[in-house]
C-alpha cells in the first residue's frame, strides 16, 4: 500500500489554542540588490524597513477619473449585486466591496496587468507574479464600517495555502484619502513577525470575514504590543496615489463617519513560485474568486 507524503511542518501554524509570535523566516525584498525596475533601492529599504511604501502619482488624474468610472458603473449594476463577487455594507445593504474585479471589467483588467504595478510587483518578490486577489473597496460616507486590523498573510495562509510570505498588495486610491475618512492604517515594522491567531476557522468562514473579520483576528492585548513597539502610521494621499505593502505587516481601517467617500482599488501580486496549496488551517478552500488558483503569469 502506497501512503501520500506527509506534508512539511508549517512553518507558521496559526488558529490554534493561543496566539504566538513566530519570527519571519523569509526575506521583505526578494531581488537581488541593485535589481533594475521602477522602485529606486532607497525606496526599497525603505519598504522593507517599515513594511510598505506609499507612491504620490501612480495613475494619472485621466486614468483616475476613467476607474473611478467604471467603479460607479460596477457598484451601481444591479445585476453585480446579486452575484457572489459583490460584497454588501451590513448597515446600509449597499456595495461595499467586488472581488475579482479584472475579471469584471476591462478598464481594470488593464491596470492589473499594467507594467506601472507589475514591474514594481516582480521587483519586490524577484519573480514573475500574478493575481492572487483583486477587488474594489467602496466606502462612502456617513457610516460606512472599516475593517478590524489584521495580516493577510495569516488569512491567506490559514484558509488559501500560500506557504511563504512573496505577495505583495497594492492599494490605490480613486478618490482622496484623509485620516478622517477611513484611510489605512498600518503598523511599520510589524511584517517582521508573524502573530498566530487563536481559535478554529469555522465552515465556509469567508462568508462571514469578507463582512466583519472574526476568525484570524488578533487579541487586544497583542494588539497593543505590537502598536507600542511600532507605532501606526496612516496611508493618506491624493486620488492616483497608492500605498504598496507586504501581505504580513498588519493593518486596518476605521469606520467612514464624514461626507467624503473613500474608494480605492486593491491589486494582490503574489510570485508564481509560491503557489498555493492545501489550507494550513481551515476545512476547505476559500473560492477561486477570492483566493485565485490560476498562477499563469501576467505578461
Amino acid at each position: 500500500m502506497t501512503t501520500a507524503p506527509a506534508r512539511p511542518v508549517d512553518p507558521y501554524p496559526t488558529r490554534g489554542t493561543e496566539e504566538a509570535l513566530v519570527f519571519r523566516k523569509e526575506p521583505v525584498v526578494w531581488s537581488e540588490p541593485n535589481t533594475p525596475g521602477p522602485f529606486w533601492p532607497r525606496e526599497l529599504e525603505e519598504y522593507e524597513r517599515n513594511g510598505f511604501f506609499a507612491v504620490d502619482a501612480l495613475v494619472t488624474p485621466d486614468e483616475v477619473t476613467e476607474l473611478r468610472a467604471e467603479l460607479d458603473r460596477l457598484v451601481t449594476d444591479p445585476r453585480l449585486r446579486e452575484d457572489e463577487r459583490a460584497i454588501v455594507e451590513p448597515r446600509s445593504q449597499e456595495i461595499r466591496s467586488v472581488f475579482e474585479v479584472h475579471r469584471i471589467s476591462e478598464v481594470f483588467a488593464r491596470l492589473a496587468a499594467d507594467p506601472r504595478l507589475v514591474d514594481r510587483a516582480r521587483q519586490i518578490l524577484g519573480s514573475d507574479v500574478y493575481i492572487h486577489q483583486s477587488r474594489i473597496n467602496v466606502k462612502p460616507g456617513f457610516g460606512a464600517s472599516g475593517f478590524y486590523w489584521h495580516s493577510d498573510f495569516e488569512t491567506w495562509h490559514a484558509e488559501d495555502g500560500l506557504p511563504l510570505m512573496r505577495t505583495v498588495s497594492v492599494s490605490i486610491a480613486l478618490t482622496p484619502n484623509y485620516t478622517t475618512n477611513g484611510s489605512l492604517m498600518i503598523m511599520p515594522g510589524s511584517h517582521r513577525t508573524f502573530l498566530a491567531c487563536a481559535g478554529a476557522t469555522p465552515k465556509d468562514n469567508y462568508k462571514q470575514s469578507l463582512r466583519m473579520q472574526d476568525a484570524g483576528t488578533p487579541s487586544p492585548k497583542a494588539l497593543t504590543t505590537f502598536a507600542e513597539a511600532c507605532g501606526i502610521e496612516h496611508f493618506t494621499g491624493d486620488a492616483g496615489s497608492a500605498v504598496w505593502f507586504d501581505c504580513n505587516a498588519l493593518h486596518g481601517s476605521g469606520d467612514n463617519i464624514t461626507p467624503f467617500p473613500r474608494s480605492n482599488v486593491f491589486l494582490v501580486f503574489n510570485s508564481v513560485e509560491n503557489a498555493p496549496e492545501l489550507p494550513f488551517a481551515a476545512p476547505v478552500r476559500r473560492p477561486s474568486f477570492i483566493a485565485a488558483r490560476d498562477t499563469t503569469p501576467i505578461r
